[in-house]
């Protein structure tokens, strides 16, 4: 059956162009293609059509499923490795920027910018990979879903073994160095605004009372990692690579 829905997704469906630009994406043509054209719709988008599906669930469960691959990978690929290293290397791998980087290599943008209703940010490229695991786990299953991610993606798009030595939690380094140089360090959000319908956030890092560096970001936390970036930069403070 799945079978004739691929042939038809491909060549007779309403969204056979859809079908068409995700086949070299994904590499595969999907057979549940409404799911799939649902992981693109973000809820900012969908304020012209009250009650039109959002990819909110698709990405809450594709979050779910590869947190969960990613946790199974790293615990057999590192077996004489501890609770916390498995931990820190899961982040970097599942934390926002990588995914939206991720989402971008891949060539997401593309498709999500013709369904985006207002400005674009990358965290919606990061929603939209993570709401397409969603709709890969509900087209194979997990373990056809877990090869998938392994293969397609922590192969092609992760380089494992940088991100053993790779620190890039700013704000950790950042907060850091001021203790270990006795400096008072505060992360002040300074303020909160609508920004195409959605809260964005700006924040500031302010260090012995003086603002070093500011930014902003749909989500405060990243927000603060840019921030922390900057301060970083500016600051001269020496990161080891």
């Amino acid at each position: 059956m799945d079978v004739i829905r691929r042939f038809y997704n491909l060549y007779f469906s309403e969204d056979k162009e859809l079908t068409e630009r995700l086949k070299p994406i994904l590499g595969f043509t999907p057979a549940r293609i409404s799911l799939f054209k649902t992981a693109f719709y973000h809820k900012s988008m969908t304020n012209e059509t009250p009650g039109k599906p959002t990819n909110e669930r698709l990405e809450y469960l594709g979050d779910a499923i590869l947190s969960t691959i990613v946790a199974e990978y790293l615990f057999k690929k590192y077996p004489n490795k501890d609770e916390g290293f498995l931990t820190k290397m899961r982040s970097k791998i599942v934390k926002r920027q990588t995914l939206n980087e991720i989402a971008d290599r891949m060539g997401l943008d593309v498709i999500l910018s013709e369904y985006s209703m207002g400005k674009m940010s990358s965290a919606m490229l990061g929603n939209a990979f993570e709401a397409l695991i969603g709709a890969i786990y509900i087209e194979f299953g997990y373990e056809k879903t877990k090869n998938y991610v392994i293969r397609n993606i922590l192969m092609k798009y992760i380089d494992i073994i940088e991100l053993e030595t790779k620190d890039d939690n700013h704000k950790s380094i950042l907060l850091e160095w001021c203790q270990k140089n006795g400096k008072e360090i505060n992360f002040t959000t300074i303020a909160k605004f609508k920004l195409d319908k959605r809260d964005c956030f700006k924040v500031a890092v302010v260090v012995e009372g003086q603002e070093i560096s500011t930014a902003e970001d749909f989500n405060k936390k990243s927000a603060e990692q840019t921030a922390a970036s900057k301060a970083i930069e500016l600051l001269k403070i020496p990161v080891t690579p």
